[in-house]
């Protein structure tokens, strides 16, 4: 079996980085919001699944343990929901960038 032409291997490497680099460019320039609680909690997050911010309104406050735990339930949830809104942003990036390139046997 012959060895797959040099300049070829080295080509595809060359879009690989290249793919690469757009794809952490995408990743930190995606940003997603999620809420949960009826926006009592939100979430910005960017691809790299990365919070950005987090915002508890003043009405999600309480003195009681019930409230401590309803309020970090709250968080987890918008959490979990922005980074499922991140994956799916990826998901299309990736599925545009792979688009873009001429990778033999995936045409």
């Amino acid at each position: 079996m012959p060895f797959p032409d040099l300049a070829k291997m080295k080509e595809m490497m060359s879009q690989a980085r290249e793919m690469q680099a757009q794809m952490e460019q995408k990743l930190a320039a995606t940003i997603v919001e999620a809420e949960s609680g009826g926006g009592m909690v939100s979430v910005r997050m960017n691809g790299k699944k990365e919070v950005l911010r987090l915002k508890i309104e003043p009405t999600a406050l309480g003195a009681t343990t019930g409230d401590i735990e309803l309020l970090e339930d709250l968080i987890a949830a918008a959490i979990n929901e922005a980074g499922r809104r991140a994956d799916e942003a990826i998901k299309s990036s990736v599925a545009g960038l792979m688009s873009g390139l001429n990778l033999p046997g995936l045409e």
